[in-house]
């Protein structure tokens, strides 16, 4: 599932268990919103991300792009190591600023890929 709020000049896209082939009915309109004039920021938050395909990491890289293009940062959140892996792998982390400073909320059940402490 994915999400997407507005506020202010920021546009967070926010996804929740897989982000894949599944999800690419969403993918256009989102990134049309990234290219928003009033968008100055896209934050693309994975806390809640367990996989990731080609499709979303494409699906990612064109969102940074389009942001960019538009004249708005691009910031990614929250990837765990093994999306982080595959986000690296696909070229997808160069597109986007990563902030390395955010912290996930604890989740209550988490899922196969996170520890509790995480």
């Amino acid at each position: 599932m994915i999400e997407a709020t507005v506020t202010e000049t920021t546009l967070t896209v926010s996804a929740e268990g897989d982000l894949d082939l599944a999800e690419r009915a969403r993918f256009p309109e989102l990134t049309a919103r990234a290219a928003a004039p009033d968008v100055a920021e896209v934050v693309v938050d994975l806390c809640s991300v367990a996989f990731v395909d080609s499709a979303g990491a494409a699906f990612l890289i064109a969102l940074a792009e389009t942001a960019k293009r538009s004249g708005a940062r691009a910031v990614l959140r929250g990837a765990d190591e093994r999306v982080g892996f595959v986000l690296e792998l696909c070229g997808a982390l160069d597109s986007y600023e990563v902030d390395a400073e955010h912290r996930c909320a604890p989740a209550s059940s988490p899922g196969p890929w996170r520890s509790p402490s995480a």
